[in-house]
């Protein structure tokens, strides 16, 4: 068993804007725990207890969280990628504290299970090794070949695939990976990981695991799936008012306050000192710490970002949602929007499916909104 790894969480993920503007990605919460805190259990729950943060984004938020690891029951060391130049750059960063023989490498912001880390980190003990799995938009990552369950090609991103197996961002290695890593950045600016594993393809041979419970964060409504994921197995230990409901696959943080006959339904987190006015209604979203939904409003579907306030009888409609990102158009996601931290909706706001708006705004009473608003934006009625 390989019981070290290095967890790359140095990105900030400008994707998952305005969550991102203050907090790097890996810190982003699901379920109420940052997606990184995911990661660290699922290590140490399959014995893997000796990481290597690779921080640089905002890692301020990072370290101070987790601190030595001791309250996770594993030993955590940092090292610092100063400027986020890719995968295999993150690595070369931590190679110095890379003394054992082999090891694994895993992404910060991918929720895994303590399975397959396990089965992970048994192969990795002799096998190189990268996790695959499917995925319906495999562009987005990075495509591979498999044959009789060992890795044929790689290749990063491409523009156009047939496949559907990406790489799960998953890897055990041995040290020799470390003299394969890039020496200067690509076409796009960056030194991916991925580029060392062809070259190791051309060296010898790398083992394909199937990674089933693998699930990746890369855009806003992904939040809100992998939220609604992680609560179908939490545990449910709530006391409520009476008056008040809340459904099954909730999750409600220290504090939090629902006044009568407000209603939290199936997939919802609300994080530490949430309030929920009178019949109000939240479903399928996470609601950030210290955030107010007031009297009557209605959220579905939805990311309400910490500090924010919807206002009297306000609504986030939800459902089916067409968002652009990066020039690209993303149809037929099941989004009803984000609203970024420290945000105030007045009364009677109506919120259209898809829209993201950043942090730090003002939004009339009365205003339909829709599309992307700039951080700090205010929004009048006319």
């Amino acid at each position: 068993m390989v019981d070290k790894a290095v967890v790359l969480a140095a990105g900030r993920g400008r994707r998952l804007n305005p969550l991102t503007n203050t907090r790097p990605k890996p810190m982003v919460p699901v379920a109420n725990r940052p997606l990184l805190e995911h990661v660290v259990e699922a290590c140490r729950d399959a014995g893997v207890d000796d990481l290597v943060f690779v921080v640089g984004y905002r890692r301020d938020r990072i370290q101070t969280y987790f601190g030595d690891g001791d309250d996770w029951g594993v030993d955590v060391e940092y090292v610092v990628q100063e400027k986020q130049l890719g995968t295999g750059h993150a690595l070369k960063q931590a190679s110095p504290e890379l003394e054992d023989e082999r090891f694994l490498v895993l992404n910060g912001d991918s929720i895994v299970s303590p399975d397959l880390v396990e089965r992970m980190s048994e192969v990795a003990d002799k096998e190189d090794v990268v996790a695959v799995s499917r995925s319906d938009r495999p562009t987005d990552y990075g495509v591979v070949e498999v044959e009789d369950g060992y890795l044929k090609s790689i290749k990063e991103k491409p523009l156009e695939t047939r496949s559907e197996t990406v790489n799960a961002g998953v890897y055990g290695f041995g040290r020799g990976i470390l003299d394969l890593l890039p020496e200067t950045p690509d076409e796009h600016g960056e030194m991916n990981l991925t580029a060392a594993v062809s070259e190791l393809l051309d060296e010898g041979e790398v083992r394909a695991v199937s990674a089933e419970s693998w699930t990746d964060v890369s855009h806003l409504w992904d939040v809100v799936e992998v939220n609604a994921e992680a609560l179908e197995t939490a545990e449910k230990d709530v006391e409520t008012e009476p008056c008040v409901y809340v459904g099954e696959s909730t999750a409600l943080g220290d504090g939090v306050s629902l006044a009568p006959n407000s209603t939290v339904l199936s997939g919802t987190s609300l994080d530490d000192n949430v309030s929920v006015g009178a019949g109000a209604v939240v479903a399928n979203s996470v609601v950030m710490k210290d955030a107010v939904i007031e009297e009557g409003a209605v959220v579905r579907d939805s990311i309400v970002g910490e500090g924010v306030s919807v206002g009297v009888n306000s609504t986030l409609e939800g459902g089916e949602a067409t968002v652009e990102v990066e020039d690209r158009l993303h149809r037929g996601v099941t989004f009803g929007g984000c609203v970024g931290d420290y945000t105030e909706l007045s009364g009677g706001v109506t919120v259209a499916p898809g829209t993201v708006i950043g942090e730090d705004c003002r939004v009339a009473s009365g205003c339909m909104v829709t599309g992307r608003v700039p951080d700090g934006a205010r929004v009048e009625k006319g």
